[in-house]
């Protein structure tokens, strides 16, 4: 049975960051709109100071967003009577729901504990859905925690396999093996992201295969509709990056039985709310796959929304409280419903903004988010808890925002989403930025053929245009008047903390390190003429004279901008290391550094684990890049960790002759 639906009076909102702001707006705008509750930790508030609730409680710490008793007790402090958990674990637990209803009488959106038994385990939903005659991909019977019962079955299906974890979702706990060589290693790490420690292994389709998903709202009596289906094939290690709707295909066949399959299946399971219904999908041989069902709000909700025109969060707690919306709205849905052959009159792209570093292998950049500025215009949307800037930690997913355009027509989507990433920039903190535009001219996304593996396939050809773009970007924009971001306009005023001035000179010396301080080089000389841009450290733009020594002053124009996360390392208290030094030990990421294992006298072996650095839900090893004596080493100074950004420095070794290495990071298991 599902949850009983009822008037709602006072909601929890117990997420943070964009989807946050998200739920709330959409509970101000109901006809009877509820008291508003919203958590927030130190240092990451910015969601409550945009959504507004009516209370702000400052739970204890990042973990309380995952601790159901904490919840349970906030919930009867404070007489609350509807949870809506956005999208994470909680929105897919029954244990949650069912917990919340029985011990306090709490409603969370969703479809009810039942159901999400149901669809929230892999292999359960599997089950159902050939119960229900959806081709499935071949796969185990029953999870497993042992890398020996993965071996048997890998033995009898053969490769390539997906090793997933029973209950992982947003990338974690899936890895895909393509020989025996990979197989302990996939399972052993997946293993590790899973919550409940089981996995197991299933067929794989991936080349030339979509990853098409498919909006579905009922309402939780047999009445089910469909609000078309997304593309989200543009992937980095399962990890969804662009997402677009409807599928850009020219023949529609295929995606009309995938349609049609997942209706029935939710209709089958008397569905209440919203869910997706996941899918592989090769159009050119017209084949699909079922995968898995997402019984929650997803985080590219967003462009169902730009196609249809309906607020899916509020649809959603319209369906809490037993209310379908409008007549118009179920006129429309069920036209749709007898129209799968056409979609809306729309295409809608959303690009996820990630505090990352394509460049230096993804790495997280942590710090604070110092200016933005995000685009707008005709057909644009940005959901973001940083549009005014906050801080990017460790604790949290990385994703800084969601830019979403639409268009009426996919050519013109594509247009207008290459326009609004040349209007975007972040100051503080490193993002996928320029990867998101490289992907935006590509021939291959652009025409619409780009499949599951298309990505990793291109992924360091597309980085690296994705950086030869982005130098044009900032040549273009060095000749264009200064815009301070932070929201002064006076051209009086510096950007800048930093003020440089015509007239402003320096001597240069440039020496190698190993030169004698007798033989130094003759001095080079550089003055400021003008300058055009002043967001010194970010970016500095000015025209110099630099004068070479038995030369006249030759004028340049110099361009800088920041490739390193200035801003981690200048809201850290920890002191920055040398890389060239061959005595220190460098943290090559950025994280929070949780635990130290070494202490000043110990003496390390080269590749020994010295630490662990958290990046979001995964712990990395750092281990020393060579062997010696601990002389100095980094302390603590809080019991949760410290964020710590790429280039502190982490321990110091005895000096000896050795060659300067980096430190070697792996997950830990």
């Amino acid at each position: 049975m599902p949850p009983p639906q009822r008037p709602l009076s006072r909601i929890l909102i117990a997420n943070r960051g964009e989807i946050a702001i998200r739920i709330l707006q959409a509970c101000h705008e109901l006809p009877q709109a509820p008291t508003t509750f919203s958590l927030y930790t130190e240092n990451d508030s910015t969601h409550v100071s945009l959504g507004r609730p009516h209370h702000a409680i400052k739970a204890p710490s990042p973990s309380s967003y995952m601790n159901i008793d904490y919840l349970i007790g906030l919930v009867k402090q404070n007489q609350i009577d509807t949870v809506h958990p956005g999208y994470g674990f909680l929105s897919e637990s029954p244990e949650f729901s069912r917990r919340m209803w029985t011990e306090a009488s709490c409603l969370v959106i969703g479809p009810g504990w039942e159901v999400l038994e149901r669809t929230g385990d892999k292999l359960k939903a599997k089950a159902l859905a050939a119960e229900c005659d959806l081709p499935v991909l071949k796969a185990m019977s029953k999870p497993t925690g042992s890398v020996s019962e993965v071996q048997q079955f890998a033995n009898q299906a053969g490769y390539p396999l997906m090793i997933k974890a029973v209950d992982g979702g947003g990338g974690r706990g899936i890895r895909l093996v393509r020989n025996e060589d990979g197989l302990e290693n996939a399972v052993q790490r997946c293993i590790g992201e899973s919550p409940s420690k089981t996995v197991f292994a299933e067929q794989a389709a991936i080349d030339g295969y979509k990853h098409i998903e498919i909006q579905i709202i009922g309402d939780g009596k047999g009445g089910v509709e469909h609000l078309w289906e997304r593309d989200c094939s543009v992937q980095r290690r399962f990890q969804k990056i662009v997402e677009v709707a409807p599928a850009p295909v020219q023949n529609r066949k295929v995606i009309i039985e995938v349609v049609a399959s997942a209706v029935r299946m939710a209709q089958t399971l008397k569905y209440l709310g919203l869910g997706t219904w996941e899918y592989l999908v090769n159009v050119e041989q017209g084949k699909f796959f079922f995968l898995e069902i997402n019984p929650r709000l997803q985080v590219e909700h967003t462009i169902s929304e730009s196609i249809t025109g309906i607020d899916l969060v509020k649809q959603q707690l319209l369906i809490a409280q037993g209310r379908q919306g409008s007549e118009a709205l179920q006129n429309r849905l069920a036209d749709w419903r007898r129209q799968a052959d056409q979609t809306p009159p729309a295409a809608s792209i959303q690009l996820r903004l990630c505090a990352e570093d394509p460049v230096s292998g993804f790495s997280l950049s942590i710090g604070k988010v110092t200016d933005v500025q995000f685009p707008s215009g005709n057909g644009v949307r940005v959901d973001s808890h940083l549009s005014r800037g906050g801080v990017v930690g460790s604790d949290f997913d990385n994703m800084m925002g969601k830019i979403i355009v639409t268009a009426s027509t996919w050519e013109d989507c594509v247009l207008k989403a290459r326009r609004v990433l040349d209007e975007t920039r972040v100051v503080g903190v490193r993002t996928n930025l320029n990867l998101l535009k490289a992907i935006l001219v590509d021939e291959t996304f652009a025409s619409g053929n780009a499949d599951t593996s298309w990505l990793e396939r291109n992924l360091d050809n597309l980085v690296q245009k994705g950086e030869q773009i982005a130098s044009e970007t900032n040549l273009h924009d060095s000749t264009l008047p200064a815009l301070s971001l932070g929201g002064n306009q006076s051209s009086n005023l510096p950007s800048s903390g930093t003020t440089f001035r015509k007239g402003d000179a320096w001597t240069v010396v440039l020496e190698e390190p190993e030169q004698s301080s007798s033989s130094k080089p003759p001095a080079h000389h550089l003055t400021i003429d003008r300058i055009s841009r002043n967001e010194f450290p970010e970016a500095l733009v000015a025209d110099v004279s630099y004068t070479v020594p038995g030369a006249k002053p030759q004028p340049y124009k110099l361009t800088l901008n920041s490739t390193t996360a200035t801003a981690d390392a200048t809201a850290s208290t920890h002191k920055r290391g040398d890389p060239n030094d061959k005595a220190q030990i460098v943290l090559p990421i950025s994280g929070k550094l949780v635990e130290v294992l070494v202490k000043e006298g110990d003496t390390v072996q080269e590749n020994q684990v010295i630490g662990f650095v958290k990046q979001m839900k995964m712990e990395l090893e750092i281990r020393s890049p060579r062997a010696g004596t601990v002389k100095w080493v980094i302390e603590l100074e809080n019991e949760e960790g410290d964020d710590v950004a790429e280039g502190i420095l982490l321990a110091e070794l005895e000096n000896e002759n050795t060659e300067t290495q980096t430190p070697e990071i792996r997950s830990r298991l």
